[in-house]
């Protein structure tokens, strides 16, 4: 009987959940989060730019990625826009407060993308713009998990997602700067 509480406890704890799902906008151009330093990020602004988006933590070994991740943002300016997502779950990776974050993010990289408030990107508190990118439903690409820190979803300038980049690719790897000057 324990065993069987455990299990079922531990399927509530980690299962994602589906409520709100049918409620997901159809178009990344309807989502708008909170900006890490106040105000609001909002996708509408972004049609006709590809997007990149980006979850991040600052005690990773992937996040030396921020330095060409702002060199990307700067080397296609006007055509592209990052837009980075603070999540705390990995390892417990990304502590800090949004505060923390974007001080952490400008003194140590210079990051002048679009930074969004620390948001969950997995499990049953997954933030709606994460479900909408890993469910083929939505995305209409794929169905995928966020593996870790620094996991990359490309979307065209129409807001179609076309590709997904494993944590360790580099931002300035071929991978991705192919699939943003096409």
């Amino acid at each position: 009987m324990f065993m069987n509480m455990l299990l079922l406890l531990g399927f509530w704890f980690f299962a994602s959940p589906d409520d709100g799902d049918a409620n997901l906008p159809k178009s990344i151009y309807d989502f708008q989060v909170p900006a890490l330093n106040g105000g609001t990020i909002r996708f509408a602004d972004f049609k006709g730019k590809k997007i990149l988006i980006v979850n991040t933590a600052s005690k990773c070994g992937y996040t030396p990625q921020y330095e060409e991740l702002e060199a990307l943002y700067k080397k296609y300016a006007g055509k592209l826009v990052i837009v980075g997502f603070p999540a705390n779950d990995f390892l417990f990776q990304e502590p800090g407060s949004n505060e923390e974050i974007a001080q952490f993010c400008q003194k140590n990289y210079g990051v002048s993308f679009p930074m969004a408030a620390k948001i969950t990107v997995k499990g049953r508190g997954k933030a709606p713009i994460y479900r909408w990118l890993t469910q083929k439903e939505f995305n209409g690409f794929d169905d995928s998990k966020v593996k870790w820190n620094f996991q990359k979803y490309l979307l065209n300038e129409s807001g179609k997602l076309i590709a997904i980049f494993p944590p360790a690719t580099k931002p300035l790897s071929k991978d991705i700067t192919d699939k943003i000057e096409q």
